[in-house]
């Protein structure tokens, strides 16, 4: 007699036997049968051949040995008809929306709050998660600034017909960020405590993890019709720190040795000492030579330490080997405007936090590293993504209360249709010009 094996099929949630199933388990215990009972090991060798549990191997096999003493014929068909089983308990989920917001923060108080169990709810997608973040609260000013800056964004030759933005191809956005050398709380995926003992991590306060402030400076990649690079973009991070002498010996060094030390007080006089001694040299030798004629404009936020745009010194600094550099603030309390803030940073922090630097000076080189193992391709991302940001700028009148669009940006540069700039609806434009004329 040939023996049928019935594999599970992993591609189904459904447990129950098919008859043909159940027919072959029934004929193999019958054959290993004699007056009724099985032979010693047959139910063990049963789960082995048919890939089934003992309990279901058993449940069959009383079938059929009730079958033989009633002398009834072999009826091994499944009782279960119809929905059967535990029934789905129905929630009003209505009652979701009238549960405070500070109650939804965790799956047990949103399930004493509501009286049932909400847990099968999210795995269906009835009930979502959602993550969510503080954001700067804008005045009405704020909201106009926005929308005047957005607005100035635009090509102007093409608002009265189909408006799109400039490739912004002559603007550096600069900004500072602190970076850390280490987490507070990090999570590892690891082998169970026997064969590997979880990680031990340790400092002399969690609260005063060291640090260092870099500021970023980068602009729009170039490439040539064939998708070759032409201009990185990635002008240069450069770190707030200064080398001091040690003041007196210790097991790691000697007093007198120069070690590295984090300014963490960035004035007005640091921050234009870096403009003017690394941020516009690097801008010289890296910009394109067949763009250095036309106007070059460094946008930075509205923090306390940055210069003014008529500054003395800066002015007097870029007034040298014939490039037109100016510098001009973002509208207050922007982050979402400036492609460091918006994605840039977040991308050299996660490869950042890949390299475990143990001192000041691993912590520099590590950041200096992240910022040109960074692609191209993701820094030409984020302008783009800027451009759709000004987009819900102007569709929300000024307001920052949007989602950063999803552009599907590597499939459509794995399909040669990324595009340069985005297009806006000009009813749109026509709405926001209104706005700004009143």
């Amino acid at each position: 007699m040939s023996i049928v094996v019935f594999p599970e099929d992993p591609t189904t949630k459904n447990k129950r036997l098919k008859f043909e199933e159940r027919q072959a388990i029934a004929d193999w215990l019958l054959k290993e049968s004699k007056e009724g009972k099985l032979k010693y090991g047959s139910l063990k060798q049963a789960d082995i051949l048919f890939n089934k549990s003992r309990r279901t191997i058993l449940r069959i096999w009383k079938q059929c040995k009730s079958s033989v003493d009633n002398g009834t014929p072999l009826d091994v068909s499944s009782k279960l008809v119809g929905r059967v089983g535990r029934k789905r308990v129905e929630v009003d989920i209505n009652q979701v929306k009238e549960t405070p917001l500070c109650r939804r923060t965790n799956i047990r108080s949103l399930t004493f709050a509501m009286k049932s169990t909400v847990f099968r709810r999210i795995k269906d997608g009835t009930i979502r998660t959602h993550t969510n973040s503080i954001r700067p609260q804008l005045t009405e000013q704020n909201k106009k600034v926005r929308l005047e800056f957005c607005f100035s964004m635009l090509d102007q030759s093409t608002i009265q017909t189909n408006p799109k933005f400039v490739n912004m191809f002559n603007y550096v956005h600069i900004d500072e960020k602190w970076f850390f050398l280490s987490k507070k709380s990090e999570r590892y995926y690891l082998l169970p405590e026997e064969h590997e003992p979880d990680p031990y991590r340790s400092c002399k306060s969690k609260n005063f993890i060291p640090k260092v402030m870099f500021m970023a400076v980068v602009a729009r990649p170039r490439f040539d019709e064939n998708g070759i690079e032409l201009f990185s973009g990635k002008i240069g991070i450069f770190p707030f720190v200064v080398k001091e002498p040690a003041k007196q010996n210790s097991k790691n060094r000697t007093a007198g040795t120069l070690e590295t030390k984090a300014i963490l007080s960035v004035t007005k006089d640091i921050t234009r000492a870096c403009l003017i001694e690394k941020v516009l040299p690097a801008i010289r030798s890296k910009w394109p030579a067949s763009d250095s004629n036309i106007p070059i404009f460094i946008q930075q936020d509205n923090a306390r330490p940055h210069i003014g745009v008529n500054d003395l010194e800066f002015v007097e600094a870029v007034q040298k080997d014939g490039f037109d550099i100016r510098l001009w603030f973002q509208p207050p309390n922007n982050p979402d405007l400036n492609v460091l803030d918006l994605g840039f940073f977040r991308a050299i922090q996660s490869l950042q936090y890949q390299k475990v630097p143990s001192n000041v000076d691993e912590l520099v080189e590590a950041v200096e590293r992240s910022f040109d193992e960074m692609k191209v391709e993701q820094l030409n991302h984020v302008f783009l993504t800027l451009q759709s940001c000004m987009i819900e700028v102007m569709k929300g009148n000024g307001d920052n209360n949007y989602k950063v669009p999803h552009l599907n940006k590597n499939r459509l540069e794995r399909e040669d249709n990324l595009p340069l700039q985005l297009c806006c609806d000009i009813g749109i434009v026509n709405h926001v010009s209104t706005l700004l004329q009143q």
